[in-house]
């Protein structure tokens, strides 16, 4: 490996890690925090936040970003470790690059066709992390010196040289307990786990059965909860659920899945005695002056459309609801529009969107005087729950507060 070739290998490996540090830390942000708006959200087509928040965004749970700080990690440990082992190791290096960077150009191309094709979407922390993967490829085949298919034995040779090596194997296992370390603890949305090529996230599977014993500590502790004061009317339901609602929050359509079954059996068993109303609550300072910093672009939009579907009907108003969550990954506000008009047969969207945008300032002010940051918060029978329950847990809510109205 030339001086020159090493120089750039440690550039482009500066350069994807820096990227995929900040692109985990803003994925982090938004997992903490719905309102936070990512520095490289410019606007509905150049948007980090739209790519780490869809199914694309993460591989079995894990962010694709701590997956990339791992990968450029390795890289910059092969060049440290370069400059220090045997030149009977160190001719090998390029060649071990060169295999990583075929794996993760492999995976680029994956990535760069979720964002473009499916996602329509320019995430420019993964455009810099996809330059740097591309140019450590081709750095590496330049600097590779003998016939890749004898990269097998050479990694046998190598390793077995490593093993008699006390500081080789304790930065190997360093590194491997930080990545380990990193992944466990890396907060998680489980919502994209199994995220495949439809770029559509799959409907959530519910917990076990809860015990008798876990259903008498929920009941205790939803009883022992302080109870606000909704100003929405039960009319006469012994129920009110109450949920303050983003159309382009992936834990939004998660319980929207989730206690749909639920809420219908309740409705079929217990007609009138168990009453939902969604508030809109759009994390986009257009229509929700408390979500200053949320960047859901597409979000006041749906909420209209739902709103104007509902007036041809709930039929259309379901199917459009519907429609907008399975497609919450590559929402935007024109797909918004053409959903409205192709299903529910909205043809005014744009001359009704002012009217209604506030009708939606009106729904999150009243979230604001209740002290809603994030979404979804309910609200059931005046105990708040930010972020929604289990669906067991939910179901045995429910059926504890009409058990207590003697319904």
């Amino acid at each position: 490996m030339t001086t020159r070739q090493r120089l750039l290998l440690i550039l482009f490996t500066v350069l994807g890690l820096g990227a995929a540090t900040a692109s985990a830390t803003v994925h982090y942000r938004l997992l903490r925090d719905p309102t936070y708006t990512s520095f490289c959200d410019v606007n509905s087509t150049i948007s980090c936040t739209q790519a780490y928040q869809s199914p694309w965004g993460s591989l079995f749970g894990v962010p694709v970003a701590i997956l990339g700080v791992l990968w450029f990690a390795a890289v910059a440990c092969l060049l440290v470790a370069e400059r220090a082992v045997p030149a009977q190791v160190k001719e090998s290096v390029p060649g071990y690059l060169l295999a990583l960077s075929i794996a993760g150009l492999g995976f680029v191309c994956y990535l760069a066709y979720g964002a473009f094709v499916v996602l329509k979407a320019v995430c420019l922390m993964c455009l810099l992390t996809y330059v740097a993967v591309i140019g450590i490829f081709l750095v590496s085949i330049a600097a590779t010196r003998f016939p890749m298919t004898t990269l097998p034995s050479r990694a046998f040779r190598d390793l077995r040289a490593a093993a008699a090596s006390p500081l080789a194997l304790t930065v190997l296992l360093l590194f491997l307990a930080a990545a380990a370390t990193t992944v466990a603890f890396f907060p998680r949305d489980t919502s994209h786990a199994a995220a495949g090529g439809s770029g559509q996230a799959p409907v959530s599977t519910p917990a076990l059965t809860l015990t008798p014993e876990q259903r008498a500590q929920v009941e205790k502790e939803f009883d022992a909860a302080p109870r606000a004061i909704v100003p929405v009317d039960p009319g006469g339901a012994a129920v009110l659920v109450v949920k303050f609602n983003d159309f382009q929050c992936p834990p939004c359509r998660r319980t929207y899945e989730e206690y749909r079954p639920i809420l219908a059996r309740y409705s079929a068993q217990n007609p009138g005695k168990v009453k939902v109303v969604v508030k809109d609550f759009p994390l986009d300072p257009e229509c929700n002056p408390n979500a200053p910093n949320g960047g859901h672009v597409s979000a006041c939009e749906a909420a209209v459309a739902v709103r104007l579907a509902r007036e041809k009907g709930e039929a259309q108003a379901a199917k459009l609801e519907e429609w907008i969550f399975s497609n919450q990954s590559a929402l935007t506000p024109a797909a918004v529009k053409q959903a409205a008009r192709e299903i529910a047969g909205v043809q005014d969207f744009d001359a009704r969107y002012p009217a209604l945008l506030q009708q939606i300032k009106t729904d999150a002010a009243l979230g604001g005087l209740l002290g809603v940051r994030s979404t979804p918060t309910f609200f059931i029978n005046g105990v708040r729950i930010d972020g929604g329950l289990a669906g067991p847990v939910f179901d045995a809510i429910i059926e504890h507060e009409l058990k207590k109205a003697g319904k």
